[in-house]
């Protein structure tokens, strides 16, 4: 066999295998539905992910099973489709690590927040509006919000390093965006004033998650010091500390994922290998559930609970820990776990892959998150 090298492209060929290495390596730590109104499309669209390499980029579900059927037929579940994004942002440098909507009018707000200890805001509208052609969105497109955290001031005037944000949460009828971050405490953002209104100090480590409740002026933070507090928003005090009752004292394990039902009663905490259901009105733990990996996101589905973890599967339980279902995912490791109201789900992890099951539990398609 001969080659022609005349015309080799060394440059090119090493971005070629360099590009193909990092979408290999991704992770996809956050992956939502984006909001769509239920009177025009009841069923979702667009996901949107948040990546270790820093970007936030948005997919069109529609646009890939299109694309999967005019190229293969009929999807299978081992198929994985290698999906351009049609809205890409380099939100960070360094990962990325949460994704949330401000809003679900026009008005609405995509935000993230990653490793760089920086919250970002871009309006949604904006961008899928946007004419900006996909290779020179990146960095281009500027964000409406850019908000990050205080450093500390120490010994000798030192200031502590910029800490991290490992999640948001939002309350849109109060103006706030909530983060956990790496210096163990949270912070309430005033969206108006991009300013600090509280600081919420408590924890004894960094924290991993944060949710805001709608019927109540409160948050709940989950911490590596293996606890989940519940915190007053008006005074930034924690009201009751959550300490999972483990089976022994050697068993301490952080609480990595916390999660609400509808009616705002039962919390979901991820810790270790096990689940922990805790009753709020009662301030009681209701059920402890093991898992055979540990539990990294957790989403409540009525009365049932959603979990994926360190391994490729997605487990539906009842709220006494009962197995209900499990269907084995293409992620090896899952990070995110989101429900559409439909009954959609959607699963991201490891490689940059998301997995789109379908309310009947069966796989719509599986896709690969790339960079632009």
């Amino acid at each position: 066999m001969v080659m022609d090298a005349t015309n080799w492209d060394e440059d090119a060929y090493r971005n070629t295998i360099l590009h193909e290495r990092e979408t290999q390596c991704r992770t996809v730590f956050r992956a939502i539905f984006a909001p769509s109104n239920p009177n025009h499309n009841p069923n979702p669209d667009i996901v949107v992910a948040a990546s270790s390499d820093g970007s936030v980029a948005a997919y069109s579900l529609s646009s890939i099973l299109s694309s999967i059927e005019s190229r293969y037929g009929v999807p299978t579940p081992q198929q994985v489709f290698t999906a351009e994004p049609y809205c890409f942002l380099q939100a960070h440098e360094g990962p990325a690590y949460d994704v949330k909507f401000y809003g679900d009018d026009d008005d609405a707000l995509l935000l993230s927040c990653g490793d760089d200890g920086w919250i970002r805001g871009w309006k949604w509208k904006e961008l899928e509006e946007s004419e900006t052609p996909i290779h020179k969105q990146g960095s281009h497109v500027k964000p409406s919000i850019d908000l990050m955290n205080p450093q500390h001031r120490g010994p000798w005037y030192a200031t502590s390093p910029i800490s991290e944000n490992n999640a948001i949460a939002v309350d849109h009828q109060r103006g706030s965006i909530y983060a956990a971050a790496g210096d163990s405490c949270a912070y309430c953002w005033d969206v108006e004033t991009s300013k600090i209104k509280t600081v919420f100090k408590g924890h004894l480590d960094y924290l991993h998650s944060i949710i805001a409740p709608t019927g109540s002026n409160q948050i709940i933070t989950g911490s590596e010091d293996g606890t989940a507090r519940i915190w007053d928003c008006r005074n930034g005090k924690c009201v009751q500390v959550i300490s999972p009752k483990r089976e022994s004292l050697k068993e301490v394990s952080s609480v990595s994922c916390i999660a609400l039902d509808a009616s705002e009663s039962w919390l979901a905490c991820g810790s270790g290998k096990s689940l922990y259901v805790w009753n709020l009105l009662a301030s009681e733990q209701i059920s402890r559930i093991s898992t055979p990996t540990t539990c990294q996101d957790v989403v409540f589905d009525d009365n049932h609970i959603l979990a994926v973890g360190a391994s490729s599967m997605l487990s539906r339980m009842d709220m006494n820990g009962k197995i209900l279902s499990q269907i084995r995912c293409a992620p090896e490791s899952a990070f995110s776990v989101s429900l559409h109201q439909s009954g959609v789900i959607v699963v991201a992890g490891y490689t940059g892959l998301v997995d789109v099951v379908s309310q009947f539990g069966s796989h719509s398609c599986t896709f690969r998150c790339t960079s632009v």
